[in-house]
């Protein structure tokens, strides 16, 4: 799904994410569940999906310019993220400082959101978590509602919406190596590897 007009979020939802709550919401592909990235709020969003602390999540962000306040980022990966669909991509990348072990510590995922409704919560907060509505190990749910059910969310703490589903994002790592900057596909999903390989060898 491509960038469309921003949604209106409604003021108990601002006040409950502001507050240090976690809320669901619709994503380019399945429901996603944010929240800010404060010691605060990583304890909420950790507690309800019974995730480990050890297993990072990534953060959304409207664009790569975005990020640059968290991680390093290259001409190199904006070019790459710029020839393909908003959304597509989540890039392992250098934290500028080492940020909350549950966001990655020294190197953090960061994704481009592309549904409206994800990208008006970014646009309202700033970078806010991308991580999967569910409880870790369980299968996800189809809309941002049944999702918060699920979790028992309260309602003020669902952006509404149905999501597509098919395949997440592409996980691209990207480092420096001994022969400059490398990219290491660490999960394929809308993108194939061999279209990543293909371009970072012959960049467009």
């Amino acid at each position: 799904m491509g960038q469309g007009l921003s949604v209106m979020l409604p003021e108990a939802l601002v006040q409950h994410v502001r507050q240090g709550g976690v809320v669901a919401y619709p994503t380019s592909t399945l429901p996603g569940l944010a929240c800010l990235p404060t010691s605060e709020s990583l304890d909420n969003l950790f507690e309800l999906k019974r995730r480990p602390s050890d297993k990072p999540v990534s953060l959304g962000v409207l664009s790569l310019d975005q990020a640059t306040d968290l991680v390093h980022v290259s001409s190199k990966v904006r070019r790459l993220e710029a020839a393909f669909p908003t959304g597509v991509f989540t890039f392992i990348l250098d934290a500028l400082k080492p940020l909350d072990e549950r966001l990655g510590g020294r190197r953090v995922a960061v994704r481009c959101l592309a549904h409206p409704a994800a990208r008006s919560l970014v646009e309202a907060f700033g970078p806010i978590t991308a991580t999967s509505a569910n409880e870790s190990g369980e299968s996800p749910a189809a809309t941002s509602e049944a999702a918060g059910a699920d979790l028992g969310l309260p309602a003020h703490a669902v952006l509404e919406g149905t999501c597509p589903g098919g395949v997440g994002s592409t996980i691209l790592s990207v480092k420096n190596g001994t022969d400059g900057e490398e990219v290491t596909v660490m999960r394929e999903g809308i993108v194939p590897a061999h279209s990543v390989v293909q371009w970072w060898k012959n960049p467009t």
